[in-house]
């Protein structure tokens, strides 16, 4: 099988997909991700993401629907050098859209909804960025319940919201794999949008809500270090995980990782 595939066309532009156990990432920058953003959907994968996509079918269909996966872990980059499919750099959801808006501040047709993080937060998020771009390249920002991406009738509004607002861009903070799934089973009911983005806890940095770790850190795998000192009842459980992410890149990297067999969305969609 080869691992390593080069991908062509007019959407995708030309790039490479790298295989990671059962999932693709794209062998893209920062920059050529934003450059790629015109349509489409992103998904930043990490280890956390790996462990629910061996167990998560709904999870794994969302995945597969992605425009661009990029790596959003060092242990992923590593993992991929080490499985000898090395890409060119690790490519965060918290890097992407900050470039991304950066990159459109003066143009008009980029307008761009947060749907994610604490009540409040997404707010805040959007009086800073429109506060740097000097206009309102953030039309719209919604802070759903805990419940919300079980919620019919959460959803909906949100829906609405978003539609109302005229945003072309989608970026949600729900966390995986509710944003993943969220993404997928909704994005149909708004046309206007052409960008959706799955990023996890960026709307929190964006707000200033939370810090991210310094630099060097992060440029040396050690963010995860940094977020349990900070909030280690919020991600305890997550890097506990990361373990298994190791062993399944041990078997892969001779031979004897198998994918899993996801039998349907019904018996899986609710796995933890």
């Amino acid at each position: 099988m080869n691992e390593t595939v080069p991908v062509d066309s007019t959407l995708f532009k030309a790039r490479k997909k790298c295989r990671i156990l059962n999932a693709w990432v794209d062998d893209l920058t920062v920059e050529q991700i934003v450059d790629r953003l015109d349509e489409g959907v992103l998904f930043t994968l990490n280890p956390d993401h790996l462990y629910h996509l061996q167990r998560n079918a709904a999870f794994a269909h969302a995945y597969n629907q992605a425009t661009i996966v990029s790596s959003d872990s060092k242990y992923v980059y590593w993992a991929l050098k080490f499985l000898g499919r090395r890409i060119q750099t690790k490519a965060s959801g918290s890097d992407i859209v900050p470039a991304y808006w950066r990159r459109h501040l003066q143009n008009p047709a980029v307008r761009i909804f947060l749907l994610g993080a604490r009540p409040g937060i997404a707010d805040r998020a959007l009086q800073r960025i429109n506060g740097i771009a000097g206009r309102e390249i953030v039309v719209g920002a919604h802070g759903p319940s805990m419940n919300f991406a079980g919620d019919p009738e959460e959803s909906a509004q949100a829906v609405r919201m978003v539609n109302e607002s005229n945003a072309t861009c989608l970026i949600l903070g729900l966390g995986a794999p509710k944003q993943e799934i969220w993404i997928v089973r909704h994005r149909h009911l708004m046309p206007n949008v052409k960008v959706y983005m799955g990023v996890g806890a960026t709307i929190d940095y964006e707000a200033r809500a939370v810090r991210r770790a310094p630099r060097w850190m992060r440029q040396n795998g050690l963010e995860w270090v940094h977020r349990m000192a900070t909030e280690p009842r919020r991600y305890w459980r997550r890097y506990a995980r990361t373990m298994e992410f190791f062993w399944l890149v041990l078997l892969d990297r001779f031979g004897n990782y198998r994918p899993p067999i996801l039998y349907g969305e019904s018996q899986l969609a609710g796995s933890k």
